[in-house]
């Protein structure tokens, strides 16, 4: 006997059922002509204190006609005008449109697909009684750190609402996990594909209900071999369009990301915001050219006369990050490790400790720091420039994110220096290379 599939099984519900589904949602959702329901309650904030002025050129979150909860977070944050990615996305999102999105990392793009989720849930809420472990929306990311991170953003930019947001992620605690779910109804799930698929299959979360589906970082699902993960939870959802509003996000678009795009989606808005160069211009980069013996003395004496409080700082191997940790932390410098050898748990202590000031130089290799998306970094420091150019670009896109500034610096001594010109060539810029004056190569005390 033929075992139905679940896009199978939907596809064969009578025509009135399916119709009521989708009206049912579409009384949830914004959709092109439609209306919602804000709360009016009592508060001591209002939007008349988050002033930001009028800029030509500029596109204020005022603009976006976005719920007074969402604007009081955003000014908590300190933000005031959208990045091209928010400017372009917010709209069609909050319109109720699928959106593929071409952008890379540091672009704004996690707030971008956020605040239209946010507001969509707050303007539609359901009245009726919900069950657990059933997402309104759901955000399914490659890696555990990008889905804490974007789990971190939904809290933060949600903590006025009434919205219950929960990770799924491998590496954590499975219990504490199934306790967040049982906790109160879901409003926003955001997960991994392993983990997700994990609960969906012990039936502890059903995908059904979700009204907007958001894939960030694709082409890196792609790389990492999860696509056939990503289809079983996509088959556990609505059909696309109406049923489901899809949000793909991807730092390029291959033929095989476009094509896994128009399968997912339904009359796409396409929104590519792509630098020119595949460095910021928000980030000033230079190269200090330094013998090896006086890196360390280099290293140390920028971070104290620049007084820098939150600093990346890369190395090439695991052994030299270790003991490059090690040694600030003997010089009296609160600084930690992330690498391959530290455990998951520990890991986000450590980027918890960092996001918050506790740590001030956190010490990198490339496979862990591509998985860092900190706001506030204002300096990355190459102590050894990559044995891969394209390290390069992803390192410096730590920092200068969401339209802050940063400065990116290299290291450049007698055994790496010979890589500045592949590392200039892929980047896209000329880098200033200069020698560092006496009082940063002064003996340490």
């Amino acid at each position: 006997m033929k075992t139905l599939s679940n896009e199978e099984i939907r596809n064969d519900q009578p025509k009135e059922a399916a119709a009521d589904k989708s009206r049912q949602k579409q009384r949830r959702r914004r959709r092109s002509g439609g209306s919602g329901k804000r709360r009016q309650e009592e508060k001591t904030w209002s939007p008349s204190q988050y002033v930001v002025p009028e800029v030509e050129g500029k596109v204020r979150f005022h603009d976006f006609n976005l719920p007074d909860d969402v604007l009081h977070a955003i000014a908590d944050l300190g933000f005031e005008y959208a990045t091209g990615i928010q400017a372009e996305t917010i709209p069609a999102a909050l319109e109720g449109k699928d959106i593929i999105g071409k952008a890379q990392t540091g672009t704004g793009k996690t707030a971008a697909f956020l605040l239209g989720i946010i507001t969509d849930l707050i303007d539609y809420p359901i009245e009726e009684k919900r069950r657990y472990g059933e997402p309104r929306a759901l955000i399914v990311a490659p890696t555990r750190e990008l889905a804490m991170q974007i789990a971190s953003d939904a809290e933060e930019l949600s903590k006025y609402a009434d919205l219950h947001v929960v990770s799924l992620v491998g590496g954590m605690d499975y219990d504490k996990q199934r306790q967040l779910l049982k906790k109160k109804p879901v409003d926003i799930l955001v997960a991994t594909p392993g983990r997700l698929l994990d609960f969906v299959n012990s039936k502890e979360v059903d995908l059904w209900n979700v009204e907007v589906l958001v894939l960030d970082e694709a082409d890196r699902m792609l790389s990492m071999g999860f696509i056939p993960d990503v289809r079983s939870i996509i088959r556990a959802t609505p059909r696309k369009g109406q049923d489901r509003q899809t949000l793909l996000y991807s730092a390029t678009f291959t033929d095989d990301i476009m094509n896994l795009a128009h399968q997912w989606t339904l009359d796409a808005v396409q929104i590519e915001i792509a630098p020119e160069k595949k460095t910021s211009e928000n980030v000033a980069q230079k190269v200090f050219l330094v013998s090896s013996k006086e890196k360390y003395k280099l290293l140390r004496n920028y971070i104290r006369i620049n007084n820098i409080e939150k600093v990346i700082v890369f190395g090439n191997r695991r052994h030299e990050t270790r003991s490059l940790s090690e040694r600030l932390q003997k010089d009296g410098i609160s600084a930690a490790l992330m690498s391959g050898e530290i455990t998951q748990q520990k890991r986000i202590r450590t980027l918890e400790d960092f996001r918050s000031g506790k740590i001030q130089v956190l010490v990198a290799t490339d496979v862990a720091g591509r998985g860092i998306h900190i706001d506030g970094v204002t300096h990355v420091i190459n102590y050894q420039l990559p044995d891969d150019p394209d390290d390069y670009v992803h390192r410096i896109g730590r920092t200068g994110r969401a339209g802050a500034t940063g400065t990116s610096i290299c290291f450049a001594c007698e055994d790496d220096s010979f890589m500045i010109p592949e590392v200039e060539a892929e980047a896209g810029v000329k880098l200033e290379c200069i020698h560092p004056t006496e009082d940063l190569l002064a003996e340490l005390k």
